[in-house]
């Protein structure tokens, strides 16, 4: 049974994606705003040129996070693991923490993305810097939504802190 239902997805796949798609494109998933995190850290330290780029460690010591559906700090202890290609303008980071909800629930986070800096087609300068945080939720918990969801994550205005804001793709 779960030959013939991997059969049928399969062939259902290829016949989607033999179809051409024509101007005017389809419209793109719809985002739904879940918090903001304002994460304090550590000016951090610099391990130096390895096989695979410069590595950058930024401890993170705390801080807060806000939205519609969850509130409550951000767990000491975590890291940003940034991966620098000076060359190149661009840095790929994974960040690995924990927040702890103001109803006492503890939800794992591992962010993953990239910045890049540079000049765009114009030569003016360009930043570039989004993460798909993934969360880890208990399940029998009111957030176990986070457990079934792609999220995507950009920086926000902040002079004291990192600051975070993240969506749920719909």
């Amino acid at each position: 049974m779960k030959k013939i239902l991997l059969l049928i997805a399969f062939a259902l796949v290829l016949n989607f994606s033999a179809q051409a798609i024509d101007p005017p494109y389809p419209e793109g998933p719809g985002l739904e705003f879940v918090c903001e995190l304002r994460v304090n850290c550590d000016p951090g330290y610099n391990v130096g040129q390895t096989a695979h780029g410069v590595r950058n460690i930024i401890p993170i010591l705390g801080g807060t996070f806000s939205g519609p559906k969850m509130n409550g700090e951000i767990i000491g202890g975590g890291a940003d693991y940034q991966l620098i290609d000076q060359a190149h303008g661009r840095t790929e980071v994974e960040a690995i923490y924990s927040i702890k909800t103001d109803d006492g629930v503890y939800i794992h986070i591992r962010n993953c993305g990239l910045i890049t800096m540079g000049r765009d087609e114009n030569g003016a300068p360009s930043f570039y810097f989004r993460t798909a945080p993934k969360f880890e939720a208990p399940q029998d918990s009111k957030y176990n939504w986070l457990n079934d969801a792609i999220f995507v994550c950009m920086p926000g205005p902040a002079t004291d802190c990192i600051c975070l804001r993240v969506w749920k793709v719909l």
